[in-house]
Order: structure tokens, then C-alpha cells, then sequence
């Protein structure tokens, strides 16, 4: 009884703190998306906030897309690097079989792992790929700049249709997302290939490693990863 009570006080205050926040606009959305991805999850998240902003004012939204993202990055470094301080300490909330499963994904694709990870909506558990990043000192610019496009790819999608589609984008989005989502993370990863590694390895061999992280990561199940 007293830990549902306790669960529902700090549910409460997490939802005043999102309705408090909302209402400074791209500012408040800056602070929704740090919280939210330095591992203290609001009701609704960015994704609800942006949908909401963007209906409002659409012509706003390449800044509300702008604030999202920037806040998502910065949120998301400082839980990298808390978890790189922590070590391996901070993966214990997860199962063994899914600390190695993560850390198989981004020892086989490296950054393309953390770009597809970044794109995808919740309930993907996004938070272990971030400890583990940190964890096992990923590169911390490639994990900024990995972050950075699929978030910003995200949020650029989210923020399109809700000013296009108005009330009806939540609907949309809950709906097709899964699949819109694990699109965009082929297409981010594509974009992402061409010009970092076709380069040097040809357009065949680049193209299919793209194709297999962006299978591998958003075709986790989530009784596999959470």
C-alpha cells in the first residue's frame, strides 16, 4: 500500500512537472526531452508535448523540432556518461541475457545500432542502449552524432504530421508508428551509409549492413530487451 502510494505521488508530480513545462513552449520542451532521456521519464514524454506544440502552431515546428532534439541529446549524454562513471553497475536493473544481446547489437554495428535504437518510439527500451554505451565507452561523438540524426529524424516526422493532420496524429502515430518507425530507422540508416561508409566499402556491402541493423535493432521483441 505505501509503495503504490509513494508511486503515485511521484506519478503525480512528474505529470505536474510535463503540464508546467509545456507551457513555456519550445523552452519547456527542451526540458521535457532532457528529463525524459536522463533517465527520468515524464508522463506523455516529448513525443505528446511536440504533437501538441506543433498542432498549435505549425509554423513552429522546425523549432520545436530543434528544442526536442537538442534536449533528447543532451538528456541522453549525461545518462551516458552517469553510466560511464557507474561501469557496469549501472546495467544491473536488466537481465543478463539482455545486457549481452545489447552489447552483441552494437559490436556488430557499431554506430548504426545507436541510430536505429534512437529512431524507434517507446516502449522500445532505448535507456539500455545508452547504459551500454556508456558503459563500455562507446564513442561518445559518434554516439552524439548517432543520437542527434535519428532523434532529430524522429521528432521531424512526429512534428510534420501533427501539423498536417492536426488532433488526428496521435491516432496515426499509434497506430502505424511500428511500422513508420522502423522505415524511417532503414531510411536514417541508409542516408547515414551513404555518406560515412559506401565511401569506402562500396554501395553493395554498405547498403545490406545498413538493411541488417536496422533489421536486427527495431525487430527486438519487447519481452526480449525489457
Amino acid at each position: 500500500m505505501i509503495l503504490k502510494w509513494l508511486l503515485r505521488k511521484i506519478t503525480n508530480g512528474l505529470t505536474s512537472v510535463s503540464q508546467y513545462l509545456l507551457a513555456y513552449g519550445a523552452f519547456g520542451l527542451f526540458g521535457i526531452a532532457l528529463l525524459d532521456s536522463a533517465l527520468i521519464p515524464l508522463p506523455g514524454g516529448p513525443d505528446a508535448v511536440l504533437i501538441l506544440l506543433s498542432n498549435a502552431r505549425p509554423a513552429w515546428v522546425p523549432l520545436y523540432v530543434f528544442a526536442a532534439t537538442l534536449g533528447s541529446v543532451i538528456g541522453c549524454l549525461i545518462f551516458y556518461y552517469i553510466s560511464r562513471r557507474a561501469g557496469t553497475g549501472a546495467l544491473r536493473r536488466f537481465s543478463p541475457g539482455k545486457q549481452a544481446r545489447v552489447k552483441e547489437l552494437i559490436d556488430r554495428y557499431d554506430v548504426l545500432s545507436v541510430l536505429v535504437a534512437s529512431v524507434l518510439p517507446p516502449p522500445f527500451p532505448f535507456k539500455i542502449f545508452i547504459a551500454t554505451a556508456g558503459v563500455f565507452r562507446f564513442g561518445v561523438l559518434r554516439f552524439t552524432l548517432a543520437v542527434a540524426a535519428g532523434r532529430g529524424f524522429r521528432y521531424a516526422l512526429i512534428g510534420y504530421l501533427a501539423a498536417h493532420y492536426g488532433e488526428h496524429a496521435k491516432e496515426l502515430l499509434a497506430r502505424y508508428y511500428p511500422y513508420v518507425g522502423l522505415g524511417v530507422a532503414a531510411l536514417v540508416v541508409a542516408v547515414f551509409v551513404v555518406r560515412h561508409r559506401l565511401k569506402k566499402r562500396g554501395r553493395g556491402e554498405g547498403g545490406s549492413r545498413a538493411a541488417a541493423a536496422a533489421a536486427a535493432v527495431s525487430g527486438e521483441s519487447e519481452s526480449e530487451l525489457f
